[in-house]
């Protein structure tokens, strides 16, 4: 069973940065692609970052220029560097991973950005 957990979230002012992690039980070469989504009261999960298997990576229009998903295969984990965070980025950030058929998800971490 794969189990990936995140951590990093946090309160920080408009401006700031943060820096999300997701840590996978298992291999992250062994999944075709992960990424982060984001989930915002009201509103549906979105898309924030993916990264491919071969290292391809796509962002949402509203995040380019300001984060950077990264991975690191030899400790299991993909982060998130946030920076120039906005209020608009509060949401719950929630790892992803997909491997054939397969799709898993993290149980999220709270960022939320003061004004």
């Amino acid at each position: 069973q794969v189990q990936l957990v995140e951590s990093g979230g946090g309160l920080v002012q408009a401006g700031g940065s943060l820096r999300l992690s997701c840590t996978a039980s298992g291999n992250i070469f062994s999944f075709n692609n992960m990424g982060w989504y984001r989930q915002a009261p009201g509103t549906q999960r979105e898309l924030v970052a993916e990264i491919s298997r071969g290292g391809t990576t796509n962002y949402a229009d509203s995040v380019k220029g300001r984060f950077t998903i990264s991975r690191d295969i030899a400790k299991n984990m993909v982060y998130l560097q946030m920076n120039s965070l906005k209020p608009e980025d509060t949401a719950t950030y929630n790892c992803r991973a997909m491997r054939g058929e397969s799709t898993y998800w993290g149980q999220g971490t709270q960022v939320t950005v003061s004004s």
